[in-house]
């Protein structure tokens, strides 16, 4: 099917981006990758007036240390995150993740921040994004402002940007030292998760200090395990299973899932 037509406009900077979303009103859209949004628009799901294409702003990619955090550019592709050597030291969950995104074609050209912005429940970056106290910041017209990821993500494919507002930068706290793992089920191969587990577990002398674990197509956005979270505190390795039991999603079917890949994510983080 072909698409609506639509004005395709090429900002120069990120100013001229929001100013341009501005002008077009709510029927523009911001296009980056557009690995979620072009199928949109070719099935006739989304008929903009406007795309205003975001791909020649160099300002929104790539991963830049800021003390005790990572900046990744909304723009950066998985592909840049998968091998980020930052992301491998002081966010290995976010590269474990992007290694189960879709195929190596969809990576080299979808973006992190699309991805986030997209928030399909069963997308893959939204769970480790909640679970890592991401942060997102965002450009509008009244300048910057910065939203935690618990308050981005608000329902199916909703978030907290407004019509006017662009991605501009994910903040990702460190964990450096911290062990991860990403347990996915999945139909076929490179399909979305029925439900995946997104663990990273700080261990010392066999003891987990910390726990962060997301879960993802649960409901209709990203959900963080906090009573699983709490209940490895403090405790032995050996306490994963009975904390694993606490995962829950709301739905009979699901929970059971969420619970045994919850126990397999977090065996395979700890080793």
């Amino acid at each position: 099917m072909i698409p609506a037509d639509f004005r395709y406009l090429f900002p120069s900077s990120v100013d001229e981006a929001v100013r341009m979303l501005a002008e077009e009103g709510e029927d523009a859209k911001i296009i980056a990758g557009g690995q979620s949004l072009v199928p949109v628009l070719r099935m006739r799901l989304a008929a903009p007036t406007a795309l205003i294409d975001i791909g020649g702003l160099t300002e929104l990619t790539g991963v830049r240390d800021d003390g005790d955090s990572l900046l990744i550019g909304a723009m950066t592709t998985h592909y840049e995150v998968q091998r980020d050597h930052l992301v491998q030291d002081h966010a290995l969950l976010l590269r474990l993740v992007t290694d189960t995104i879709a195929d190596p074609q969809i990576r080299h050209r979808g973006t992190f921040g699309g991805s986030l912005c997209h928030a399909d429940p069963a997308g893959d970056l939204l769970a480790p994004a909640l679970a890592l106290d991401a942060v997102m910041i965002i450009a509008g017209p009244g300048g910057r402002r910065e939203v935690p990821a618990a308050e981005f993500f608000v329902d199916y494919f909703t978030t907290a940007l407004a019509p006017d507002e662009i991605l501009i930068d994910v903040r990702v706290p460190k964990y450096t030292g911290w062990r991860a793992h990403y347990e996915k089920l999945n139909r076929v191969a490179q399909a979305w998760s029925i439900v995946a587990v997104a663990a990273t577990v700080q261990v010392r002398d066999g003891v987990i200090s910390a726990a962060r674990v997301g879960l993802t197509n649960v409901g209709s956005g990203p959900v963080r395990a906090v009573d699983v979270e709490a209940a490895l505190v403090g405790q032995p390795t050996s306490a994963i299973s009975e904390a694993a039991r606490l995962a829950s999603s709301g739905d009979g079917y699901k929970d059971n899932l969420a619970r045994v890949l919850t126990g397999r994510a977090l065996t395979a983080a700890v080793g």
